[in-house]
């Protein structure tokens, strides 16, 4: 199994208000992908972290192995989710795959 850890920071011009709702949106349309691409077992987003993080969201998903992980990088559902609901509002992004 790979595990796909991301952690993104959003734009420093969004209200706080607005990044309510843009974090609810990303949740959404990532948490959404369940059972939509091939090899995705698990897929969670966290929009609450604490005070003492240095980040406003984090990806945790599991795939059944690397080539699913690639897969799921171009599969035409994730680059729309990513194309309309992650990159426009974020301003950095860490990644992280590991095997488990």
């Amino acid at each position: 199994m790979v595990k796909h850890v991301i952690l993104w920071t959003l734009k420093d011009d969004i209200s706080k208000d607005d990044a309510v709702k843009i974090k609810a949106d990303i949740k959404a349309g990532l948490e959404g992908l369940k059972g939509q691409i091939p090899g995705l077992l698990e897929i969670k987003v966290n929009t609450e972290p604490l005070e003492s993080s240095n980040c406003d969201l984090m990806l945790d998903s599991s795939f059944e192995n690397e080539e699913s992980l690639k897969g799921y990088a171009v599969h035409p559902k994730h680059v729309d989710v990513a194309n309309t609901k992650v990159r426009p509002f974020t301003s950095s992004r860490v990644c992280m795959d590991y095997e488990v």
